[in-house]
Parts: C-alpha cells; sequence; structure tokens
C-alpha cells in the first residue's frame, strides 16, 4: 500500500473513533500551520527533498508529511508523484504563491490564508482580489431569461423577438 493510501485510510477511516479522527486533523492543522508559516518566509525558495528527509526537517512523522503533500500537490509548479511515492521520493515543494492562496480559500482554510506572512507576499488589496477571483469562481450565474416582448438587451430599444430573437446568427448572447 502507498502512504498516500495509508495516509487517506487512516484520516479519512469511517470506522474510527470519532474522538481519535479529532484530535488526528487538530494536531495535522497546527503542524500543517507551522510547516506553511516556514515555507512563506522564503515563497521563492525551493524547498526539495526525500519525503523522510521533508519529515525530518519539518519534525514530523510520515503520515503527516504525505498528508501535506497530499495537500499542497495542487499548488506546486510541478506536482509530486503522489499516487506511488514512498519514503524515499524525492519531492518538491516549489508553489505557485497565487494559486496556493486560492486553494487555501477554497478550502475554507482560513488558518492558512490568514497567515501574517501572506502580507509580505501580496498586498491586502491583492489578497482580497485573490480572494474574491477564488470565490466567484465557485459561483454558478444563471443566464437571464430574454422572452420575446422584453427590451432587447443589446440596447436598440426595439423588443427582443424584433431585434436578436429573430433566431439563427442575430441571437443575443453575453
Amino acid at each position: 500500500m502507498s502512504l498516500l493510501e495509508q495516509w487517506r485510510d487512516k484520516a479519512y477511516s469511517e470506522t474510527a473513533d470519532r474522538g481519535q479522527l479529532q484530535k488526528l486533523w487538530s494536531d495535522y492543522f497546527q503542524e500543517e500551520k507551522k510547516i506553511y508559516e516556514q515555507l512563506l518566509a522564503a515563497p521563492d525558495e525551493e524547498v526539495k527533498g526525500t519525503v523522510a528527509e521533508l519529515a525530518e526537517k519539518y519534525g514530523i512523522d510520515i503520515m503527516t508529511m504525505t498528508g501535506f503533500l497530499d495537500g499542497i500537490n495542487d499548488s506546486l509548479k510541478t506536482p509530486n508523484p503522489i499516487d506511488e511515492m514512498g519514503e524515499d521520493t524525492v519531492v518538491s515543494l516549489a508553489f505557485d504563491k497565487a494559486l496556493l492562496y486560492k486553494n487555501m480559500v477554497a478550502a475554507e482554510a482560513d488558518w492558512l490564508y490568514t497567515l501574517e506572512a501572506w502580507d509580505d507576499i501580496f498586498t491586502k488589496d491583492e489578497q482580497k482580489a485573490l480572494y474574491k477571483e477564488q470565490k466567484d469562481s465557485r459561483t454558478v450565474r444563471k443566464a437571464v431569461k430574454v422572452y420575446p416582448n422584453d427590451p432587447c438587451p443589446c440596447g436598440s430599444g426595439k423588443k427582443y423577438k424584433k431585434c436578436h430573437g429573430r433566431g439563427g446568427a442575430g441571437r443575443y448572447e453575453e
């Protein structure tokens, strides 16, 4: 069984004691925050090593490191081979700053996207823009239905049926 399968079996177990799972995640989130604080202190520096070396570097166990690698993988410049990685697999933590911030927002990980270290990377306005961009990307907008007797959305002043509503190439699309 791969490290990732072991981590997911442990972290997402449906048969484990609820209290144990809550403790696992509580401990994990504390370690995750510490690692991100270190990574964000030097955001342009590539941290690279085997899974075991990185676990030792950050003072965590292999399973916690595996969970961290699983969580950050979508934010990396080059994703790691997490599905088949072992303790001796060399991995990189070189991340795309904007993508990482937006992924933290998407995960609703406010303990991460509100870290003070982000203030040295993005201005408050840039952080707000990234936050809004991420939230807007998940918002489904329903198109407004235009009926034949409504004014045409193009602004001509004609009824839709007499303007863009005639069918074919003249249809109005936003």
